[in-house]
């Protein structure tokens, strides 16, 4: 039959209606998010690190006991212990978290051998290398009610700094430039397990906090060194400590 051309309008102008009403009826599609890099140490090459890996450089005996897959640190004295081996370059997977607010630790990689030998139980010192900072949101919080003002020259979402040693910072930059803060805020708080994984080739160490690359820094000097497990104050634990040595 033929249709007049009035007759074809009208029916096509029912179907637009019609599939507007349809489309604006439809659930919106849920865009995926980003995958996140949480690497879990596992795969070829990846290898678990035990208490006979690490010695004690200047805590006592108690300080650190390694229980049921967990390894646990009193916080006294202030001091670590330290692989039994340097490592040059390599990945490195770690879940810690304080037991008590505010609480304060670090990951030292490419800790020198000269600093460490140096170090005497009860003195408090640490050694020389590159910190990734373990540090609780408590702090400063507690920093920022003693002193009516927010810190500027630290963050509790994982500060990558040299101490006594050198390197570049990567951007955001501390106001006097010594340490590299995170790009975001992602460290969880106190009875929460957060998860860190450190790259560290060639001179560069990157921090990745809870999946994500947060900081970091280049031209570091020396760029081999132990890697270290600190106790400053409170109580810490970490566990799932795993490393990948890379060429």
């Amino acid at each position: 039959m033929k249709r007049t051309r009035r007759e074809f309008l009208t029916g096509a102008s029912c179907i637009c209606v019609g599939l507007t009403s349809t489309l604006s009826n439809a659930e919106p599609e849920e865009i995926p998010s980003l995958p996140k890099a949480y690497i879990d140490g596992t795969g070829e090459g990846w290898k678990a690190m035990v208490e006979e890996d690490f010695g004690n450089v200047n805590c006592s005996d108690d300080t650190w006991a390694w229980k049921d897959g967990v390894i646990h640190c009193t916080g006294k004295p202030v001091g670590v212990i330290q692989s039994k081996k340097p490592y040059k370059n390599f990945e490195l997977v770690v879940q810690w978290r304080h037991l008590r607010s505010a609480g304060n630790s670090g990951i030292f990689v490419w800790a020198t051998q000269e600093s460490l030998a140096s170090l005497k139980e009860g003195k408090g010192r640490l050694p020389k290398g590159i910190e990734c900072q373990v540090l609780d949101l408590g702090y400063a919080a507690n920093y920022e009610k003693r002193h009516k003002k927010k810190p500027d020259w630290f963050t509790s979402h994982g500060d990558v700094f040299p101490v006594g040693v050198k390197m570049k910072p990567f951007p955001p930059v501390a106001p006097n430039g010594s340490r590299s803060f995170p790009s975001k805020n992602l460290s969880k708080g106190v009875n929460e397990w957060n998860h860190y994984y450190i790259r560290c080739i060639n001179g560069e160490v990157r921090l990745w906090v809870n999946g994500e690359e947060v900081s970091g820094g280049t031209e570091c000097q020396p760029s081999v060194g132990f890697l270290c497990l600190e106790s400053e104050g409170s109580p810490v634990e970490f566990k799932n400590l795993r490393i990948r040595e890379l060429p």
